[in-house]
C-alpha cells in the first residue's frame, strides 16, 4: 500500500461534504477551505483529511510527510475541453478579433481555419506530437490531471485520423486522464 501525508496546509482547498455530488448557482461561487490543514492519501486516493489539531499520527510511523507549510494544497484541474493537437497557435487572430476584424477579413489576411488545415497538413505526424506533448506538459505542471483532446480542425479525414493519432500517442505517453475525441 502507497500512503503519503501532507501536513501544516496553509488551507485545503476546495473541499466539501461528501455528499455534496452537484454544485449549482450561487453555489458555484463558494471556495470552501479548511486552514491549516492535512491530507493523508493511499494508493492515489485522498483517504482522510481535516484541520491539523485532528490529525491522529497512530499507526503512521514511517509514512512519508511533505510539509506544506505556507501553502495550498488544491485538487487536480480537469479540461473538459481542449485542442491540444494543432500545428501553429492564433493568438494573432484573437487580437484580429478583439479590434474588431471579422472572420472573413482574418481569412483574407492569411489567417482562419483553412490556415490552419494547411499548416497541418504541412507537419509531420511525429513533429505534431512532439508540439502537443509540450503543450500537454505545460498543462500538467500548471495542475491539469484529466483532460479531453479534440480534434475537429484538420478538415481532412487524413488529417483528422493523424491527429487523433498523436492524441492517442499522448495518452499512453502522458500521466493525465486523457480522453481522445472528434469534435
Amino acid at each position: 500500500m502507497s500512503t503519503l501525508l501532507i501536513i501544516n496546509a496553509k488551507a485545503l482547498v476546495g473541499i466539501r461534504p461528501t455528499d455534496v455530488t452537484r454544485i449549482r448557482g450561487t453555489s458555484m461561487g463558494e471556495l470552501p477551505m479548511i486552514a491549516n490543514g492535512w491530507l493523508a492519501i493511499e494508493n492515489g486516493l485522498i483517504k482522510d483529511f481535516g484541520p491539523m489539531e485532528t490529525l491522529d499520527r497512530t499507526g503512521r510511523d514511517g509514512v512519508p510527510v511533505i510539509d506544506a507549510t505556507g501553502r495550498f494544497v488544491l485538487p487536480g484541474w480537469c479540461d473538459p475541453h481542449t485542442h491540444t493537437v494543432f500545428a501553429a497557435p492564433r493568438d494573432g487572430e484573437f487580437v484580429d478579433r478583439i479590434k474588431g476584424l471579422t472572420y472573413q477579413e482574418i481569412a483574407a489576411r492569411g489567417g482562419g481555419i483553412l490556415n490552419s488545415a494547411a499548416k497541418l497538413r504541412g507537419m509531420s505526424e511525429d513533429e505534431l506530437f512532439i508540439q502537443a506533448k509540450a503543450r500537454l506538459e505545460v498543462m500538467m505542471a500548471q495542475g491539469t490531471v484529466a483532460v479531453e483532446i479534440k480534434s475537429g480542425y484538420g478538415l481532412t479525414v487524413e488529417s483528422e485520423l493523424m491527429m487523433l493519432r498523436v492524441a492517442k500517442r499522448l495518452k499512453k505517453e502522458s500521466a493525465p486522464c486523457m480522453k481522445a475525441t472528434r469534435s
